[in-house]
């Protein structure tokens, strides 16, 4: 006769696993789907949007990205939600230091003007009829009576800069750690190196250049496209922030710069043709900055060489540190020689 364990269940009846109380309280405490969740976020975010403009503040946007992070991970318990802040609000300090020191720049010493009209004077004057590509542009495109159709198409690519970085950050740090924490090294070492270069070398947009009698009059057209539809709101942080930044932080041109640097790092890991596609995305950032008087072509091409030495540079880093880990290579057959000598 065999003894039967206690926690052995009677012949015939099958010991089915029960779940966890756990996660038995977690489904009544989450009673919703993901697509349920981050609908209503997606609801809300367009109700503030429509109200008070895109949240460009790091810290406004900070809330916004993790709310995000709590819907779409709303099935997970409230320890993996923390995560999300204890990844995230280094980078929040980051860009809360960039915002406030980039506005002491233009403080430090006289901006440079004439250098940047000079460069893009040699680049284009002869396309241009001796004029910068902005002054051309809205000789040739802008009317001061109407709104015309591209105009609106340039206000939003205008304000998707301050989406599209943190968008795609918050999109793979919920798909891939791995991938995030490399984007937000080359993030952080892009923001770095502009930050610097406003502080050596303030230079003067186009807009600032006219009204301060360097060039004729260039309108500031980059949120004039959102009065068509009428939505003073939408753009009214926007350009609270216009009104406060630093205005002589024109190189380089961190627009572009991040425009790019985005489609760099996707460009090698999807198809070419869909790669092709995606570099419109910095062309039409260079159109909107240069027709709307926020940026010299010189800034663009600074900016994209930025990008270039960012991307060389963190590599290198990263290289040398996954070397730095590994063991070397010949050092496990030098002990078996020496143990066969013994």
């Amino acid at each position: 006769m065999t003894s039967r364990s206690p926690h052995t269940p009677p012949r015939g009846v099958v010991d089915t696993p029960q779940r966890p109380e756990t996660d038995k309280g977690l489904s009544r405490r989450f009673p919703v789907s993901r697509s349920q969740a981050v609908g209503v976020w997606a609801a809300l975010f367009v109700v503030f949007f429509l109200a008070f403009g895109l949240p460009t503040d790091p810290g406004y946007a900070f809330i916004w990205l993790w709310a995000l992070a709590v819907a779409w991970r709303i099935d997970q318990p409230l320890r993996s939600h923390l995560l999300f802040a204890r990844d995230w609000l280094p980078v929040v300090a980051l860009l809360t230091v960039y915002n406030l020191s980039r506005g002491f720049a233009d403080e430090i010493r006289a901006p440079h003007v004439t250098e940047l009209i000079n460069a893009d004077l040699a680049m284009f004057g002869w396309l241009t009829d001796g004029k910068i590509p902005t002054i051309w542009l809205q000789e040739n495109l802008y009317d001061p009576t109407r709104i015309q159709w591209w105009e609106v198409l340039v206000t939003y690519i205008y304000f998707s800069h301050f989406v599209v970085a943190l968008g795609v950050a918050a999109w793979l740090w919920l798909t891939a750690r791995p991938r995030w924490a490399a984007f937000m090294r080359r993030f952080f070492v892009l923001s770095l190196a502009g930050l610097i270069t406003y502080f050596l070398y303030p230079a003067a947009p186009p807009w600032w250049a006219a009204v301060n009698g360097y060039l004729e009059p260039v309108e500031r057209l980059s949120l004039r496209g959102g009065a068509e539809f009428g939505m003073h709101g939408a753009f009214s942080i926007i350009r609270l922030g216009q009104n406060a930044a630093n205005p002589v932080a024109a190189i380089p041109s961190l627009h572009t710069a991040f425009a790019l640097f985005v489609v760099l790092f996707f460009v090698t890991r999807i198809r070419k043709r869909y790669s092709l596609i995606l570099l419109l995305y910095p062309l039409a950032m260079t159109f909107t900055l240069v027709y709307s008087g926020e940026h010299y072509v010189i800034d663009v091409f600074v900016g994209w060489a930025y990008v270039l030495g960012t991307f060389a540079l963190v590599s290198i880093a990263e290289r040398w540190w996954r070397n730095r880990k590994r063991p070397p290579i010949d050092s496990e057959p030098l002990q078996v020689e020496e143990c066969d000598r013994v």
